[in-house]
């Protein structure tokens, strides 16, 4: 992005995110835009976003590195954590010091230290009263998420939820839940096509994924279906 104030930054921001609220938007890649937007906002070292599915299970759907995507499932598999707990309450949960986190959650401190993860911030997804997610933020160093960042960080959250569901409004909430699963089915699949390049390429997953993403943009074609590609051989990139 080119330099811009904080709220010149913020406002550019949301205009990108409300770009992408058309007519056959791909859910994945606007929410990949709201946790690359938010690690450029909040200067956060990695973003993760988790999405519940119809059964209200949790997956991890965006990142902005593997060691917020590996954190992410860490937790899932345990079924605790700062940003399970987000979900679960609907409220923002803060950790300003991972050292000294609740001791039932040790399991995400020690993969969150071996990250060099010293912070995280997890602000809830929500519609209406019901929460669909949990997007968090990791920093490198110690430190409370202030007032404002909380509330802008929470307003890109309302942004992307609205785009989850935008269309609920038209259509029966069961179109709804699909729309929900199939990002889900295509994030499989976008980490399917990771490991294809990263093996044919012989670069590490995070390349990997700039390298999918860019030819979908440069060609100006949906990740999911560049990724169906490349997982079914039909395309090398």
């Amino acid at each position: 992005m080119p330099e811009y104030s904080r709220e010149g930054l913020l406002a550019a921001s949301f205009v990108s995110l409300a770009d992408t609220l058309v007519v056959g938007y791909d859910v994945v890649d606007l929410l990949q835009n709201l946790v690359d937007t938010c690690a450029t906002v909040f200067d956060a070292a990695a973003v993760g976003l988790l999405l519940a599915d119809e059964d209200g299970v949790l997956e991890v759907v965006a990142s902005t590195s593997e060691r917020s995507r590996l954190l992410e499932i860490l937790q899932l598999r345990e079924g605790l954590g700062p940003c399970v707990e987000c979900y679960a309450t609907g409220a923002v949960v803060s950790v300003p010091d991972i050292r000294t986190m609740r001791a039932d959650w040790a399991l995400f401190r020690d993969g969150a230290l071996e990250q060099g993860l010293l912070a995280v911030h997890a602000v809830p997804l929500r519609l209406r009263g019901s929460t669909l997610g949990a997007l968090n933020l990791f920093s490198e160093v110690p430190g409370a998420l202030n007032g404002s960042d909380a509330s802008a960080a929470q307003a890109l959250a309302d942004v992307a939820t609205i785009g989850i569901v935008h269309e609920r409004t038209l259509r029966q909430s069961e179109l709804a839940r699909e729309q929900l699963q199939r990002a889900l089915d295509s994030r499989v699949v976008i980490e399917q096509a990771k490991g294809v390049i990263a093996q044919s390429r012989a670069v590490d997953m995070n390349t990997a994924f700039t390298l999918l993403r860019s030819y979908a943009r440069s060609n100006a074609l949906p990740l999911s279906d560049v990724a169906a590609r490349v997982v079914n051989r039909r395309l090398v990139i």
